[in-house]
């Protein structure tokens, strides 16, 4: 049983996303919905994320939209350093402020500002360690940040009882389509 799932996948960037009206962001919400509600309904009680911008901040709306109906859900925001969002842009800066403020659990790993990369790698080790399950939106035709979580939680999962989810290009786009038949509806 997954009760607590960690999701992450591409930055907004990595997939041409460049403001919060464009029209892929309600299909991503939608396939990550798709995936959560059965993991909610079988036991799922905690979302976590690093809070970065793309689809780990969709996720956190996701789930925030998702509390309505299951109040017991959480979420938690575990960053790998002090002040992540220190050098992103306004539109980034309030959109993490606005999943940091309505998380149920939020903390930085290393309790100190950027260092290196090792906290990266650290933050990695310790949100596959504490959870049951990965789930990470990605292709494996087009590389991207999330290439080395997935390695890692592949690697993890090999010797342990770890679940890796992935949302694929081809899960979203039969969302897209789902989507699409809907409007027509």
């Amino acid at each position: 049983m997954i009760k607590r799932l960690v999701i992450t996948g591409y930055k907004a960037h990595e997939l041409g996303i460049f403001n919060n009206k464009h029209e892929g962001i309600p299909i991503i919400k939608k396939a990550l919905k798709n995936r959560l509600l059965p993991l909610i309904e079988s036991g799922l009680e905690w979302v976590i994320i690093s809070g970065q911008p793309g689809v780990e901040t969709w996720a956190a709306e996701t789930v925030i939209e998702l509390q309505e109906s299951y109040p017991d859900l959480k979420y938690a925001v575990i960053t790998p350093f002090l002040e992540q969002e220190k050098n992103w842009n306004e539109t980034k800066k309030d959109a993490y402020q606005f999943i940091v403020s309505n998380a149920d659990f939020t903390t930085a790993l290393t309790k100190r500002p950027y260092e290196a990369p090792w906290q990266f790698i650290e933050r990695d080790k310790f949100l596959l360690r504490n959870s049951d399950a990965l789930l990470i939106v990605y292709d494996e035709e087009n590389e991207g940040s999330p290439k080395f979580m997935k390695k890692m939680a592949m690697k993890f999962a090999d010797t342990t009882n770890y679940e890796v989810l992935t949302i694929t290009a081809d899960d979203l786009q039969l969302v897209a389509e789902d989507l699409q038949r809907q409007d027509w509806d």
